[in-house]
């Protein structure tokens, strides 16, 4: 039976930009979010982890569902497989890298080789569909 992490994603975009986090000795940049926790939903996921990783409130009323995407897990065994549910928000506060990550960046289309495979799907059709540059 093929492995598969449940995460969940927050995808915001300015200025044709999405917004990346990349934790402490890492070197790829991933999509803020994370896994659930037992009994939560999506959107409570999201929430906490978001709070968690770059200190700030997500909006309740502005989240709204993107897709699913899925592909290799980086740094898993083979056919290891992440499924991320990826969600817009809208937010409050200020954006300050917190917990284990170490740095936020805007990232562009040209920047897809950043990410993790899972990410570049993401990437793609938000640039197919114009909203990243």
């Amino acid at each position: 039976m093929a492995v598969r992490i449940d995460k969940v994603a927050w995808l915001y975009i300015a200025e044709g930009k999405l917004l990346g986090a990349r934790s402490k000795g890492k070197a790829l940049f991933y999509i803020p979010g994370g896994k659930r926790e037992a009994g939560e939903t999506d959107e409570q996921t999201l929430a906490r982890e978001v709070e968690e990783e770059l200190s700030v409130r997500l909006r309740p009323e502005t989240i709204s569902r993107f897709g699913v995407f899925e592909a290799e897990a980086d740094g898993k065994a083979a056919g290891v497989k992440v499924v991320m549910s990826c969600y817009f928000a809208d937010f409050e506060g200020e954006l300050r890298p917190a917990a284990e990550i170490e740095e936020y960046l805007w990232l562009t289309y040209a920047e897809r080789d950043r990410v993790s495979a899972v990410s570049q799907l993401i990437f793609d059709q938000l640039h197919e569909l114009g909203l990243l540059l």
